[in-house]
């Protein structure tokens, strides 16, 4: 018997929906979106395929092409802020470089170490300075690249400066030349030295506010344009005293240097709007008159002065042989950290405001400054340490945090000496006092121990918008930090106890670090401001000196002789900062920029575009927050 099978025919298959339509606005949107995706793929794409290229042209063209000739001169044309340590992030400064730009921060131990390496560098000639671009915030810095240029000149070698408009803080550098020459257009103009605030109590009481200052410390004004209308009289003396020591120091090493009586240049500047008559308004002869300058040129007249002492033409663009800082510094490998096991003197630098946590390059964290100290005393290699400090103060916890790990690296037994920069005032005075040794320039600023709390209540500032605040407590001091209710006198009693204490322990602390009593130290204390000659005098430094007289001191206390190395303990960058830096800081990246190839300008802009939010760092609301901090910055 035969079994049958029908087969089964497959199903059709089923037609697919018609197309689900978009309205226009939906559609729109998707459509934007499409557009945006691909610009960012070609935003991204471009910027990969660029340093792509860089990276390339750096490898293939590296291999001494950028060689330093004979008879170079070596041209410093620092820009933007002289500072200990910078503040603009690696990222910012490698695409700022690689886009044909220079970051507007210039570091100390930068331009002084390539000026030292100058010296003893057989192709470098003479330098040639100009200073117009420079924003001198402070002497000190300034003092110490003056010093290395002595030493240049120490050297048998010539220092030349040329420049348009000299201010004051620029012509303090360039008075350690052996020649400056100004621009026909140009000019020096020095007028002395203010310390001008704003005063906000008028304004303050139209609106309502009220302001609690708490401080101890006669001198101690920091707070004082919340409270007055005017600088107090104790405010204006001691401002008057430290500023007049400031500006006899610049007019008694200006005069030594250009050869000037001092009482003739001080009468000189004084008199400027009548002196410039002479001239019939031409500053730059009446800078010739006064000999503040050697000759009038302009930068062709330089260069045919150049060319006719010897300075061959240059390559490319360049109208004589030279090489600038940055270059310098890439041909000299200046700027890498030096990766030695040799013990020696570890220097970390404390500069900007201090304030709690951990604060990147530029401020001072209380954890992560402290975190950096302890990482150098826990180092092998450590033998000494130096702490560098350019800072007018902050928050007094954090300040203490900074000095707890000063005085446990003391009882570890390696040496800690203090060099301080253009200001270690108030709680930058605070991190120095435990140091074994504290240096600082005859004209740093510093001192003003003293502390100052303020607390702001708004009740009558809500009345005139018809708002009021009422409501109930579990106790006398429950929402006693209202701000929105007035200020119990109770509340004034505990803010003021704890300002108290605060002063009598930085005091104290003082006078123990510095074996004074406690009555000789409030005597200069309160407040009060010093340079660094006046400190030395009144016992709260121990030496005039510079950062490099601080390390070899801190050397000589660790017993480590002439051969010792020196590092900077600083927060390492991640790799891709570390690959980015190393490539736009080296020779054949400077190569590159020469021809022309570069980055487009906007890309040094990229890490700006979300710059960490600096909000909320400092008071927490509920907490009180005590401040040892100094607005002293001379301009």
């Amino acid at each position: 018997m035969t079994e049958r099978h029908d087969a089964i025919p497959p199903p059709l298959p089923r037609p697919a929906p018609p197309p689900r339509r978009r309205n226009g606005f939906v559609a729109a949107l998707f459509g934007f979106g499409r557009g945006v995706n691909v610009v960012r793929l070609v935003i991204i794409n471009g910027i990969f395929f660029g340093l792509l290229f860089v990276f390339l042209l750096v490898l293939f063209t590296s291999g001494g092409s950028n060689a330093i000739q004979d008879k170079t001169v070596l041209v410093l044309a620092p820009e933007g802020q002289l500072v200990e340590q910078f503040s603009i992030d690696a990222l910012s400064r490698a695409f700022s470089r690689l886009s044909g730009e220079q970051p507007k921060q210039t570091q100390v131990r930068d331009i002084v170490g390539a000026i030292d390496a100058a010296a003893k560098d057989a192709r470098i000639t003479r330098i040639l300075l100009k200073p117009d671009k420079l924003q001198a915030g402070g002497f000190a810095a300034l003092r110490e690249v003056g010093a290395a240029l002595d030493r240049f000149r120490k050297s048998g070698k010539q220092v030349l400066v040329w420049s348009v408009n000299l201010d004051q803080g620029q012509y303090y550098l360039a008075a350690h030349a052996d020649r400056i020459l100004i621009d026909p257009q140009g000019g020096v103009v020095a007028t002395g030295l203010a310390n001008y605030r704003l005063f906000y109590k008028d304004l303050l009481d139209k609106l309502g506010v009220q302001v609690h200052l708490f401080r101890v410390g006669q001198f101690k004004s920091a707070a004082e344009p919340f409270i007055l209308d005017h600088a107090s009289p104790e405010s204006k003396q001691a401002d008057a005293f430290w500023l007049g020591g400031l500006w006899d120091t610049w007019i008694d090493e200006v005069s030594k240097r250009r050869g000037i009586d001092p009482v003739a240049l001080r009468a000189d500047i004084d008199e400027l709007p009548q002196r410039i008559q002479s001239t019939n308004g031409n500053l730059a002869e009446l800078a010739l008159k006064e000999h503040l300058a050697d000759g009038i040129a302009t930068e062709q007249q330089l260069v045919e002065l150049l060319h006719k002492e010897g300075v061959p033409a240059g390559r490319r663009e360049d109208a004589f042989r030279q090489v600038d800082l940055s270059g310098y510094i890439a041909d000299r490998g200046l700027s890498m950290d030096a990766l030695t096991t040799k013990p020696g003197v570890a220097v970390v630098v404390a500069e900007g405001e201090i304030v709690g946590g951990k604060q990147g390059p530029g401020s001072i964290g209380g954890d992560s400054t402290a975190q950096l100290i302890r990482q150098a005393r826990n180092d092998k290699r450590t033998r000494a340490l130096v702490l560098r400090v350019n800072s007018p103060g902050g928050e007094v916890f954090a300040a203490e945090q900074i000095r707890r790990e000063v005085e446990l690296t003391r009882d570890a037994g390696i040496p800690v000496v203090v060099s301080m920069g253009d200001m270690a005032a108030s709680g930058g005075y605070w991190i120095s006092m435990n140091a074994d040794r504290i240096f600082a320039e005859p004209n740093t600023i510093t001192g003003s121990i003293g502390i100052f709390g303020m607390f702001f209540t708004v009740p009558d500032t809500l009345q005139k918008f018809g708002v009021t605040s009422d409501g109930v407590g579990t106790g006398p001091l429950a929402g006693a930090f209202d701000i929105t209710r007035p200020l119990d006198p109770k509340v004034s009693v505990l803010i003021q106890s704890i300002i108290d204490k605060g002063y009598r322990d930085f005091v104290g602390s003082v006078a123990k670090a510095r074996n004074k009593d406690f009555a000789s130290v409030d005597a200069i204390a309160q407040g009060r401001v010093w340079t660094g000659k006046q400190a030395l005098e009144r016992g709260l430094v121990d030496q005039l000196g510079s950062l490099d007289d601080a390390v070899h001191a801190a050397a000589a206390k660790a017993n480590l002789g002439d051969d010792f190395s020196v590092r900077y303990a600083e927060k390492p960058m991640g790799a891709f900062e570390r690959f980015l830096t190393n490539m736009s800081e080296s020779s054949s990246a400077h190569v590159a920029l020469s021809y022309g190839v570069r980055l487009p300008s906007w890309v040094s802009q990229l890490p700006m575009l979300a710059p960490e939010l600096a909000l909320f760092r400092n008071a927490q609301p509920g907490k009180p927050q005590v401040y040892a901090y100094c607005f002293c910055s001379p301009r």
